[in-house]
């Protein structure tokens, strides 16, 4: 097959288009023919290299795929279904999954990480559970565009932060792909979301998937605007993705008894807590790693209905990777970029 893999790490350029072995069935597995990949910011920083986890070489990256299986060494699977993929695997036999929180497996890996190779490639084996099925009239871009960020950002709110109708959610870097879910989700549960942006074409349209007010995060104060726009109340909800940049004005944008849920930080880990703040405004902050199956199938369901509807910034072919990798970074980007195979 053809694949997109990287034999050491570095700058967009180690990303070579070549020849590699079609992967190999082990029971229970399933081989699907990759149509589409979207890309998340951990595809950099496997590719960059991060302290303390060791990438196997040479790798193939993508998280979030979808496409057509076309092998099966398990049983019950409809050769030539159209699927989208679950990023998580897991063991499917621990106490942690067999409860329905696969997500806390200690086994959990996301596919395209560390030890399993994902969808920068023409084909890609998973674990049967990992199967998606999709309507016919989602196309294969739309649906490797939602499983990870929509996952995610469903997580992040509606189970961790456990959003109620009516409340403030403060969503960060609304042009990112959990930005973009997060405003949806939250718009269609009854709330009123705040999002930040970095120019106004952004804004516009963070304002047209349903954000109530915008912030411009380069030319404004954050958690200042908050402030004003909730007569000084602050917000019930802090989505928050960035990390160390914007951490001090997320903890200040939140209401008495607020909630933060963190995923990511794009920009750096650490961050300063003022513990004086948390305990006597009586915060919390919740951590969030991707999410569960049962959650996907959940938000799915919106997705097929088109009450949900990822953002697709622009497409590349796979053997363009390396300019996908270089406009991901330079953030210019307002919601998924994915790779057609």
């Amino acid at each position: 097959m053809k694949a997109v893999r990287f034999h050491q790490h570095g700058d967009p350029g180690v990303l070579r288009y070549e020849d590699a072995p079609d992967p190999d069935l082990a029971p229970g597995e399933v081989l699907v023919r990759v149509r589409a990949c979207a890309m998340n910011h951990l595809d950099l920083w496997a590719r960059r290299g991060l302290a303390g986890v060791k990438i196997p070489m040479p790798h193939i990256c993508g998280s979030d795929v979808a496409g057509e299986v076309i092998s099966s060494a398990a049983a019950d699977v409809s050769i030539g279904r159209r699927v989208m993929l679950q990023p998580g695997v897991s063991c499917g036999r621990c106490a942690e999954c067999l409860s329905g929180k696969d997500n806390a497996c200690r086994q959990y890996e996301v596919l395209g990480y560390r030890n399993h190779a994902g969808g920068y490639a023409e084909l890609v084996k998973v674990p049967v559970q990992n199967l998606v099925p999709i309507p016919d009239e989602i196309g294969f871009v739309q649906a490797a565009a939602f499983p990870l960020t929509f996952l995610t950002a469903w997580h992040m709110l509606m189970t961790r932060a456990q959003l109620k109708r009516g409340e403030d959610v403060l969503v960060l870097a609304a042009g990112s792909g959990v930005g973009q879910a997060a405003i949806q989700i939250a718009f269609m549960h009854g709330a009123r979301v705040f999002a930040t942006a970095g120019s106004e074409e952004k804004l516009e349209k963070a304002r047209a998937l349903g954000a109530y007010e915008t912030i411009d995060h380069y030319r404004q104060n954050v958690a200042e605007e908050v402030r004003r726009l909730t007569n000084k109340r602050g917000v019930d909800v802090v989505i928050e993705h960035v990390g160390q940049a914007t951490w001090p004005g997320s903890i200040q944008s939140m209401a008495r008894g607020g909630r933060l849920v963190t995923c990511g930080a794009t920009t750096g880990a650490n961050a300063a807590l003022d513990l004086n703040a948390l305990f006597a405004r009586q915060l919390t902050i919740h951590g969030c790693y991707m999410g569960t199956k049962g959650e996907l199938m959940r938000a799915a369901r919106f997705f097929f209905a088109g009450q949900l509807r990822p953002v697709i910034d622009r497409t590349f072919p796979l053997a363009d990777a390396q300019s996908a990798h270089r406009r991901l970074e330079a953030s210019g980007q307002f919601g998924k970029i994915v790779l057609e195979v």
